[in-house]
């Protein structure tokens, strides 16, 4: 049996709610491997946080985002 074989049997005895997530899970492993892809996710994955933040604290954070931007840490 091949080593893509004994995954693909497990995800095939899997609830249907589980096994989307593994493929979800399979997805997410597949944008990693990406250098762009995964440059992308982690500027969504940044934005979406600071979406997330309350009012209270947007100043201090678009600061903090603004300077990771000068450092080179981040690309807008």
């Amino acid at each position: 049996m091949a080593i893509h074989d004994v995954p693909i049997a497990k995800i095939q005895q899997l609830p249907e709610p589980i096994a989307q997530g593994v493929s979800d899970f399979i997805d997410f492993l597949l944008v990693k491997q990406d250098p762009m892809q995964w440059e992308r996710w982690i500027c969504f994955k940044e934005a979406l946080d600071l979406a997330e933040l309350s009012l209270s604290d947007y100043l201090p954070n678009l600061e903090a985002y603004e300077e990771r931007l000068t450092r080179g840490e981040i690309r807008w």
